[in-house]
């Protein structure tokens, strides 16, 4: 039995706001409230679109629609939840006729209801008089499910082709105005599965603990495009901003935009219309359903009668990828395929099931894994090597910023961070290049990265009591005489800093990039020594101690929040550990303690310097997990699961949110969702930490891990060129220009990625990062990560990492718990990178795992077995 009413609320009828706008939404004629199985649902009385939404059939609190924001965006322009937008033309017709339901609001008129109806209403008097379509919008609940449904009418005496039609989602990611407290426990974001009959919008709670919200398609209603709609930004609650990126629309259908707006782009998926003949109708809609978790979302879909049996597949560009069926699945509910790569970029699998139904899986190929890393050094320490002994500011030698859309340094930028190498923006390039050679050394790359740490990083942008500057370059013509700024420039923002506001040192952010190119230098010293001329590993790992000692003394700010790839911090009190360093262990692991007691405190200690962040979780989870601070690292993990998604989609999976940054970071400045900014590789290393050190049957936390450190390696192009960023905009859709604040993703990456054996209750012994090659008594996996340095083997709780040298296959006997690992001195498909003069092999036991010790007659040497290479490689056997 669905409660059905109308409650008029006592509100003032304010027919005139503060900014000159009139009202039309109506709040002040009241609501329609009704009770679904699963929500607690009102209507605005006049539009009939949402109001709030609430799970739990009116016993819950948390909404999904932003009420409280409701009367701050009751005006023209605002789009709702019930909303929709459509371009259509008579058939022979070239030009599109656009409408929607909210530029010209006005009071829609509501219709007879009954059965599963709960409110339905005709269009017309909200969408413009010459649409040529006649719209009906039905609220409904079919077999327990609310569903949302337009029946759109063909009005004309001709056919009329659609060439677009979108409904609008609004959901709370309105930050503005609120507290830390009330943005986490009020606040949804949501994202998209781009994936046509399959796809779907998963929206969820901050917390990361609360039911998300599934969207999913009505009948036949594909997810076939998935727009920004663009509205007033000047107006409280300011969207499009750093507190409200703003709204997105489902589309049905593309092609008017796909010949119009989107005309320079290939689209994620297909571009269709549809041709209604003479009152004609045909119903498009959405479904609303509640998951029990995060982890459930695939259940939950499974349960809303996604498709399940393929009868065809078909991949665009053609040849772009090739597949072959395989034995993997354990249980006849399943049906394994095997995908190769063929062609370098985006391609779309197109599968077509027995219903008739269609969905597109979306993929990025890139060159082989240490190849494109191979590349990336490369790049870095030639194209973007900045050499000119006059430079007035002090920035050569160094890897500094690139423009890839007109292939060249970026020499002067109003954001002077951008050309000042520091900040993240001007320090991602050189951060990339040194962090590529703990990964990667290559001989030529550190020669040129032990200048630029000699002559530039040490003595320009950190000075000699180890605090550094927030940019070496500045607006000052008056100091620089004889230096030629660009008169196309506009030096009168903000960011165009004079000298005293670029070499200020009280931005903590800025200290770890520094820190991390020290540690990753003294990693090539210590176990590359032949390598390195300048300076011994000591120089290097002090160097990194004394930057983390002064970043953390009190009088840098920012020092208490979680800080963009301070994991290497973690690493580096490992290292000194490990080296003996005993006081610099101790110094660091106390004043890291000292900032994870001000976070154990705090009910939301993931702060920054923006209104709401995802960069603080990966320090404040680092420290917790570990301090022992159990709580702490769990509310921080939830909160990461909350905004990194996993979806058939090599955009949006494992993808972070962030949304803000190219406006300090990119070249075309924009609020949007990022694909693959630095949150994708830095927010997986809580995940795959905690996969691997206490949940290592936790297949979600895995998946959306390896998705996060993945993730960075499609911003390298086929040259070498990192981009910061993807733009996700259907216009746009293309990698920012800039390198910008590439460097922090690949540090995730580098820190993170591996080889991850597991043994699935669906799929059986499956290798992320690897090809399972057998899995007859001993599996064998052979390791085809960018890395080659860690494996991981679920099952017995063990992690192998490598110091030096490179992992190429994996020997697991189940039974006897036995392991075989050979190493070589270079990792294969990587010519250029130099060969290790020894393995030296670390063994961690994670919680509740097995210890393996080498069968080998091997020598331990600061925590590492030291394992002689014969030919170039070895064979250590451990049990």
């Amino acid at each position: 039995m669905f409660l059905i009413g109308v409650a008029l609320l006592l509100i003032s009828s304010v027919l005139l706001s503060a900014n000159g706008q009139t009202a039309t939404l109506g709040l002040a004629d009241g609501f329609v409230s009704f009770n679904t199985p699963s929500f607690s649902v009102q209507l605005v009385k006049d539009s009939q679109t949402l109001y709030s939404l609430k799970p739990g059939n009116g016993s819950g609190t948390f909404d999904f629609i932003p009420a409280d924001m409701m009367s701050q965006r009751q005006y023209n322009g605002n789009v709702h939840l019930g909303d929709i937008s459509f371009r259509a033309r008579v058939v022979g017709s070239t030009s599109w006729i656009s409408g929607d339901s909210f530029s010209s609001r006005k009071a829609v008129t509501p219709l007879p209801i009954s059965g599963s109806t709960l409110a339905a209403a005709n269009l017309a008097p909200t969408i413009p008089s010459n649409s040529l379509l006649n719209i009906t919008r039905r609220w409904v609940v079919q077999n327990g499910t609310l569903e949302l449904l337009f029946d759109v009418t063909n009005s004309q005496k001709t056919s009329v082709e659609i060439g677009a039609l979108g409904a609008p989602l609004e959901f709370n990611n309105i930050f503005t105005g609120r507290t830390a407290a009330q943005t986490n426990q009020l606040c949804s974001l949501f994202d998209p599965y781009i994936g046509q009959d399959a796809g779907y919008v998963q929206v969820t709670p901050l917390l990361g603990t609360l039911p998300p919200l599934l969207v999913t398609p009505a009948g036949k209603s594909p997810l076939e495009g998935w727009r920004f709609i663009p509205e007033d930004t000047s107006n409280s609650p300011f969207y499009q901003s750093q507190t409200f990126e703003g709204l997105y629309e489902w589309q049905f259908h593309t092609l008017a935009y796909a010949q119009n707006e989107w005309s320079s782009v290939t689209p994620w998926n297909a571009p269709t219309s549809v041709v209604l003949s003479p009152g004609q109708t045909r119903t498009y809609g959405l479904q609303f359903h509640i998951a029990p978790s995060i982890r459930n979302i695939e259940d939950s879909l499974s349960l809303a009668g996604r498709p399940v049996a393929v009868q065809s597949i078909s991949v665009s560009p053609a040849g772009a990828l090739s597949w072959t069926t395989n034995n993997d699945a354990k249980t006849g509910a399943w049906v394994g395929y095997t995908l190769t790569g063929h062609t370098w970029g985006r391609s779309r699998l197109t599968v077509t099931y027995q219903d008739g139904t269609i969905q597109t899986v979306h993929y990025y190929v890139t060159k082989g894994g240490t190849q494109v890393i191979s590349d990336l050094g490369n790049f870095l320490t030639t194209s973007q090597w900045f050499n000119s002994t006059s430079d007035p500011f002090h920035r050569s030698p160094s890897v500094i910023s690139y423009d890839r859309e007109v292939n060249a340094i970026v020499k002067d930028d109003p954001r002077a961070w951008i050309p000042g190498l520091s900040d993240e923006a001007g320090a991602g390039s050189w951060l990339a290049a040194t962090v590529k050679q703990f990964a990667q050394p290559n001989a030529a790359e550190v020669a040129k990265l032990e200048s630029f740490a000699s002559q530039t990083l040490w003595g320009s942008i950190q000075n000699p009591d180890s605090s550094v500057k927030k940019a070496v370059y500045f607006y000052q013509p008056a100091l620089v005489p004889n230096y030629v700024y660009p008169s196309s420039i506009n030096w009168g923002n903000w960011w165009s800093w004079n000298q005293a506001a670029s070499y200020a040192t009280d931005r903590a952010y800025d200290y770890v990039h520094v820190t991390a190119a020290y540690w990753a230098l003294y990693r090539v010293a210590r176990n590359y020594p032949a390598l390195v001329k300048t300076h011994n590993w000591q120089w290097y790992i002090n160097q990194a101690v004394l930057t983390v000692k002064r970043m953390t003394d009190g009088s840098v700010g920012y020092a208490n929040d979680g800080l963009m790839d301070e994991t290497v911090i973690r690493f580096l009190l490992d290292d000194l550990k490990r080296e003996g360093l005993t006081a610099n262990a101790t110094l660091i692991q106390s004043r890291m303690q000292a900032r994870q007691k001000v976070w154990a405190g705090e009910a939301y200690p993931f702060g920054s310097e923006m209104a709401w962040d995802s960069t603080g979780q990966e320090g404040v989870y680092a420290w917790s997990k570990f301090f022992n601070d159990t709580t702490t690292a769990t509310h921080t993990l939830n909160s990461i699961l909350a905004y990194q998604p996993t979806v058939p989609h090599w955009g949006y999976n494992g993808n972070a949110r962030r949304y803000w940054d190219n406006i300090y970071g990119g070249k075309l400045q924009r609020i949007e969702r990022q694909i693959h900014h630095y949150g994708s590789g830095l927010n997986a290393l809580p995940l795959i930490t905690e996969f691997q050190t206490s949940s290592p049957s936790d297949f979600y936390l895995l998946r959306v891990a390896f998705g996060g450190l993945s993730g960075p390696t499609s911003n390298i192009d086929q040259g070498g060129f990192a981009s910061a960023s993807f733009h996700s905009f259907e216009d746009t859709l293309k990698w920012d220009g800039y390198s910008g604040d590439y460097g922090p993703n690949f540090v995730g990456h580098a820190l993170g990625i591996g080889t991850f054996i597991v043994n699935h209750p669906d799929f059986g012994w499956q290798a992320f990062g690897g090809d399972v090659q057998s899995t007859s008594g001993t599996i064998v996996v052979h390791a085809r990560d960018s890395l080659r340095r860690r494996i991981f083997i679920a099952p017995l709780g063990s992690l192998f990492t490598l110091d030096a040298g490179a992992f190429s296959s994996i020997e697991f006997d189940p039974s006897g718990a036995r392991v075989t690992l050979t190493i070589t001195a270079s990792p294969e498909g990587a010519s250029s990178a130099a060969a290790a003069p020894q393995g030296r092999l670390v063994v961690t036991q994670m919680s509740g795992g097995r210890l393996l010790k080498p069968m080998n007659q091997l020598k331990m040497n600061a925590g590492a077995w030291v394992v002689p290479f014969s030919s170039g490689s070895a064979s250590v056997v451990l049990a």
